[in-house]
């Protein structure tokens, strides 16, 4: 057995270690400080944006986001590689100063990029085997991974001998393999939610045993379609280039990662009950990620969840921050609307509508968008919807369109409500 199996075995244990052993919130804080004590004083000062970080408390350390990950790239990680060198190991698809760097696909284009050493793989791969696969490595599986771009990190999975995986690639489309996926007859598949819901449209001889939605929100109108036609419950993985940060157990509550990554909280809309998580992992010692601002919108449970783990479960994932509307409010102050709120007046309009689009144009414009087969007229009948929710809650000069016809990206996140102006970008018009 190779060193990389060893790594994974070994993390896979130490999990399944946790899980007993985790068995309060008071139990996961002392697990966190203990983890993060270590982290602050032996493994991030080795980078040298945190040569001064030994001995302090995590509070005191920088508040980051991708664009400053991305300026401060090669101070960021142990060996000093550039932003520049890592995209063209990837481009050469070679390693650089022996590690592995990848990418996310992002949304609208907009990378993240990571660096990682064997041994980090490993150890992620070994978390989430023993977090999603409850009968690893007792038992085979047959592994489907339909993303935008395959990735090292997966890829290690077929290096256990226990896992068959196979890539298929997004960008290609899914016509292009779809004949390819039916013979490779896998037990699990892993697949944006927009897949795996046109998977279960056109369902053929696929029998997936596991379901696994991560890269996108899983909007319940796509996990209901899913899951009707494949008896299974889907399972969400909540992970980015920061860090793997939440899965679902087998009840199907997601769970975030408290075991491995620290979270702090921010509420980016006052009282609306919605939180970013800014993330520390404490396993990463390549390239470090701490205090790492997310922009996804969280509403967290009140309730532990009836599986007995005391992670904290995550009642939904709602979206990003910056898909969040802004209107003027009729007293002069900025309205900000969370997607939620509009994506639940467009499907509580009428329940026959089960895809659609809104998205804001500009500072008084927002169109509904519907399925060409629902008819401008079921379209007229959302957006006025939009409208009375919008007016509802305080916004005051808005108009909302109606229009059919919607497209499905499989190159780039689907975002069914989606904010396409900002107040900056047309101060500079």
């Amino acid at each position: 057995m190779n060193f990389n199996a060893l790594h994974a075995i070994g993390a896979f244990r130490r999990t399944r270690r946790l899980q007993r052993k985790l068995r309060s919130r008071e139990d996961i804080a002392a697990w966190r400080e203990q983890r993060l004590r270590r982290f602050l004083d032996k493994v991030a000062p080795r980078a040298q944006f945190y040569r001064s970080a030994r001995g302090a408390r995590l509070s005191s350390l920088p508040i980051l986001d991708k664009k400053r990950v991305l300026e401060n790239f090669h101070l960021l990680n142990v060996a000093g590689v550039t932003a520049s060198e890592a995209w063209e190991a990837i481009e050469k698809g070679e390693r650089t100063h022996g590690l592995v760097a990848g990418y996310s696909t992002g949304t609208s284009g907009n990378r993240g990029l990571f660096l990682v050493s064997d041994k980090e793989r490993f150890t992620w791969l070994g978390v989430l085997l023993a977090k999603t696969l409850t009968d690893f490595p007792w038992r085979k599986y047959r592994v489907a991974l339909a993303l935008p771009a395959s990735s090292a990190l997966y890829e290690s999975a077929s290096e256990t001998g226990r896992i068959a995986l196979r890539f298929f690639d997004l960008r290609r489309g899914i016509r292009a393999w779809r004949e390819e996926l039916e013979e490779f007859a896998p037990d699990t598949i892993v697949a944006p939610p927009k897949v795996l819901r046109a998977l279960a449209e056109d369902p053929r001889q696929l029998r997936p045993k596991h379901l696994f939605s991560g890269a996108e929100v899983l909007d319940p109108l796509d996990r209901a379609a899913i899951e009707a036609v494949f008896r299974v419950t889907v399972r969400e993985l909540y992970q980015a280039t920061e860090g793997l940060f939440a899965v679902a157990c087998p009840k199907g509550t997601l769970h975030l990662c408290e075991d491995i990554v620290a979270f702090e909280w921010e509420e980016p809309v006052a009282g609306s009950g919605l939180v970013s998580p800014i993330v520390t992992d404490f396993t990463r010692s390549t390239q470090i990620m701490a205090r790492y601002r997310m922009n996804d919108l969280l509403q967290l449970s009140p309730d532990r969840c009836s599986c007995g783990s005391p992670l904290q479960p995550v009642q939904s994932i709602l979206g990003r921050s910056d898909d969040v509307f802004m209107f003027a409010a009729a007293d002069g102050h900025q309205l900000l609307i969370t997607p939620d709120v509009v994506r639940n007046a467009v499907v509580d309009a009428d329940r026959r509508i089960e895809d659609f689009r809104v998205t804001q144009t500009s500072a008084t414009q927002v169109e509904v968008r519907l399925p060409e087969e629902l008819g401008l007229e079921l379209a007229g009948k959302a957006a006025a919807a939009v409208l009375q929710t919008l007016r509802g809650a305080g916004a005051a000069e808005i108009d909302v369109t109606a229009a059919v016809g919607v497209s499905t990206p499989y190159d780039k996140k689907l975002r069914r409500v989606h904010r396409d102006w900002s107040p900056a970008a047309e101060d500079k018009r």
